[in-house]
């Protein structure tokens, strides 16, 4: 079943990931308009290559946040688990008292 969920999983994340890729034609100049404009080809391909650097910096951001987020998550959920196992497990001295178990 974990494998079922894990698979699932990083489908969910190579879809979220790809979908800024859809993006990138987008922010490029098109080929027509190389000619009447001053720009030079390499100039174009360096615009379009610091472009796709930043997407993917961006997306290892927000991965990155996510994992700490899920981290944090994670501990929360691990410390309200022990906090109810202590209670569950610790002495109710005043019930003792009231059904006269202890003096």
């Amino acid at each position: 079943m974990t494998e079922i969920s894990a698979s699932r999983s990083l489908r969910l994340l190579l879809f979220f990931a790809s979908v800024p890729l859809l993006f990138i034609s987008g922010f490029c100049d098109d080929s027509k308009d190389l000619k009447n404009n001053s720009k030079t080809k390499s100039d174009v391909v360096s615009n379009t290559r610091a472009k796709v650097v930043l997407i993917l910096l961006a997306l290892v951001a927000v991965g990155l946040f996510s994992f700490f987020l899920f981290k944090l998550w994670q501990k929360k959920k691990r410390d309200e688990q022990y906090a109810r196992l202590l209670k569950l497990f610790e002495e109710d001295d005043e019930l003792e008292l009231e059904l006269g178990l202890r003096d």
